[in-house]
């Protein structure tokens, strides 16, 4: 009797600390987003609401080297539709008891400027708010141009328990290229949420780099949904593969959506890398004709997989056999070497060993535009 009371209570405490822990992330993220979508849209009672009345902002002025504004006096300064192009989004948030600490990257254009906001937070009364702010200018370290890697949320082949995830080696090669380069890189999945992830070895110094940080773990942490991406601020989708790009992306008509409208409407790249590649198999051009149809395509070819294998048999399709379906000429190189392909703003490649030189590829295309 008083093992299962001493369990109940564990169970008991383990419920109310989760329920309290899931309520503080949901208000912090509720204040943060306040200030981000109120600066964006030039709505003062939103940025209001997500400040305490006597928060201090300090702020960077060019004679004033501790300049500090209140919260009234910041807020008047956004009016509705008089704002220049703003965006906003979190990069990372510590939570510790009733207090918090939140990194936030700001842009805003024309001209072009990156900021870079660092945000403390205090439950009072039961709210969380905004304290203090303060921001630097890193408009010199970042370009205007953002690519938006697209994953699926799949954890398993198909219907069976077989374990299935994103490539984190394609995901960390990919990523790192843009960001050395400037690029802002943003993430999406069929479902949102956490990234799925597989074939994770701290034995590789970017694997482990990347582990370790909180912003980038963050930010797979809590992709983007279909429906919270705004197509037109991207210059390129980038489908990441993984055995479970199999699953879910090529059918997602949101996705499918979102990629056409970078390709025909931003003049922009569609790149995938190994299976990823099946994820473009659908892709319509606005002719109905399909994106890979007399174009040379990449990807994780079926006579590289192992045959007989129990997970190939949940597969829906062969990456290959769809590519030629659709009138696409598929293309591969000799296993476990890199392998590119580039026709015109369709790049794709082979295995994880290719997603460096896909990066670059797709840089080299941005920058001669």
């Amino acid at each position: 009797m008083k093992t299962l009371l001493r369990h109940l209570l564990i169970l008991l405490c383990l419920l109310f600390c989760g329920s309290s822990l899931a309520d503080d992330e949901a208000g912090v993220l509720r204040a943060l987003n306040d200030y981000l979508k109120g600066t964006e849209t030039g709505q003062p009672a939103q940025i209001k609401n997500a400040f305490h009345p006597q928060a201090q902002l300090l702020l960077s002025h060019d004679t004033k080297p501790f300049w500090t504004v209140s919260m009234a006096q910041y807020s008047s300064w956004f009016k509705p539709l008089n704002n220049r192009n703003r965006r906003g989004k979190i990069l990372s948030v510590k939570i510790d008891g009733d207090i918090a600490m939140a990194r936030l990257k700001i842009t805003v254009a024309p001209p072009y400027q990156a900021y870079i906001d660092h945000v403390l937070l205090k439950q009072i009364a039961g709210k969380w708010q905004i304290v203090s702010k303060t921001a630097t200018d890193q408009s010199a370290q970042y370009k205007n141009k953002k690519i938006l890697f697209i994953a699926s949320s799949a954890s398993f082949h198909g219907d069976s328990d077989l374990p299935a995830g994103t490539s984190f080696s394609e995901l960390v090669y990919a990523y790192d290229t843009f960001i050395k380069a400037g690029y802002e890189v943003d993430f999406m999945s069929t479902r949102g949420g956490a990234l799925s992830l597989a074939y994770v070895n701290t034995s590789i110094p970017i694997h482990k780099q990347y582990l370790y940080d909180p912003e980038f773990m963050y930010a797979i942490g809590n992709s983007f949904a279909p429906e919270e991406v705004n197509a037109s601020e991207y210059q390129a989708v980038h489908y990441l593969g993984g055995s479970n790009a199999m699953y879910e992306v090529a059918e997602h008509p949101e996705v499918q959506a979102i990629a056409m409208t970078v390709y025909e409407q931003n003049n922009g790249i569609v790149s995938s890398v190994c299976h990823g590649t099946a994820g473009i198999v659908n892709l319509k051009l606005s002719n109905g004709e399909y994106l890979v149809a007399n174009r040379r395509v990449s990807g994780y070819p079926e006579s590289f997989e192992r045959a007989g294998a129990e997970y190939l048999k949940e597969f829906p399709f062969m990456i290959g056999e769809r590519i030629e379906a659709r009138g696409g000429d598929f293309r591969h190189g000799e296993r476990n070497k890199p392998f590119v392909e580039i026709d015109g703003r369709l790049i794709t490649g082979q295995n994880y060993l290719s997603s460096v030189a896909v990066a670059e590829a797709m840089i080299e295309v941005l920058e001669k535009r």
